[in-house]
């Protein structure tokens, strides 16, 4: 009697799936939609739902509900949709040491990045890279931490570029992550260069509680502290407020209304230098944050993930309003 071949179930599906399909259905993952996968990946629509069918048939499973706004994983969808980032990230990590094997100073580092380091230190770490090789392609991806540092966990990002989450932050105490600061940054109260707070004689606290905010969101560190300035100034929390952490959409709304904000300092400077906003005497807010890097601790850096930490380093030694934090 012959013996019982060991190849298994998982063996199976192994051989069956193909590499293509797969990218097609992180693609609609991603948009919760056939039509705009289709559209990114220059396809049709009927190839795009080809491929997820025949997908669906090889794993015995539904990946997706359809519906009239588009499509929304099942419970097998996200499972499988978090398994494939960590696929493509391992192909991109292939990809570059080829490269590098092979001689060339080429790759890719997707970097993710807050309003901390986003106006000075990763575009100065940028062009410091571009310098030393112009053919290692960057992406930057803005958000908060609670979106940045669960990628960086599952390999979208390559690095996330910032402040540093607290020690004990239940949001990264249980993954494998490494940070490392780089300088020290303070929140400070800014303002449009023509609000009238701008010119006022004997500004106090009290002024600062007739106008509109804007503010972190509620559960990013930074709204800790713009919380804790309220309540230590004897302010009540502004009923008329914006959350927001994009750098781009509050200037602008600084610029060109009578709003007040937080913006850490480092941030602030290009903006005053230019003559856009104002930082308000106030001093520091809160105390200062640590602001650097971090990257999986469970995963060798690619090449090109290396060369831009060297250029963040370089950033900080050769800017003086970054002072090296050691």
């Amino acid at each position: 009697m012959n013996e019982r071949s060991p190849f298994t179930v998982s063996d199976m599906i192994l051989n069956r799936l193909k590499l293509r399909p797969l990218l097609i259905f992180d693609r609609v993952l991603r948009n919760q939609s056939i039509a705009r996968a289709a559209r990114e990946l220059n396809l049709t629509q009927p190839a795009v739902t080809k491929a997820i069918r025949e997908l669906e048939q090889q794993l015995d499973t539904v990946l997706f509900n359809r519906n009239n706004r588009g499509v929304t994983p099942t419970d097998c969808g996200i499972l499988l949709g978090e398994r494939v980032k960590s696929v493509i990230a391992e192909l991109r990590y292939l990809t570059d040491e080829l490269n590098t094997f092979k001689g060339g100073v080429v790759g890719h580092v997707v970097v993710g990045t807050q309003i901390s380091a986003s106006a000075r230190l990763l575009p100065r770490a940028i062009l410091l890279l571009k310098a030393r090789a112009p053919k290692i392609l960057v992406t930057v991806q803005e958000g908060p931490q609670d979106y940045l540092f669960p990628a960086l966990a599952n390999g979208e990002l390559d690095v996330v570029v910032g402040r540093l989450p607290e020690l004990d932050t239940p949001l990264t105490a249980r993954m494998a992550l490494s940070h490392r600061a780089l300088y020290r940054n303070s929140l400070g109260v800014v303002a449009g260069s023509h609000h009238p707070l701008v010119n006022m004689v004997d500004l106090n606290l009290q002024h600062f509680a007739e106008w509109p905010w804007i503010l972190p969101p509620i559960d990013s560190p930074a709204r800790r502290v713009a919380d804790q300035f309220f309540k230590e100034s004897g302010l009540p929390i502004p009923e008329n407020i914006v959350e927001s952490l994009s750098l781009l959409t509050n200037v602008n709304l600084l610029v060109d209304s009578s709003f007040l904000g937080l913006m850490p300092t480092a941030a602030a400077r290009r903006f005053i230098a230019a003559g856009l906003l104002i930082q308000l005497p106030l001093g520091d807010v809160g105390p200062p944050a640590e602001v650097g890097f971090s990257v999986r601790e469970d995963k060798p850096l690619t090449p090109a993930c290396r060369q831009l930490i060297e250029c963040l380093k370089l950033a900080v030694q050769q800017d003086n309003e970054l002072p090296d934090y050691n």
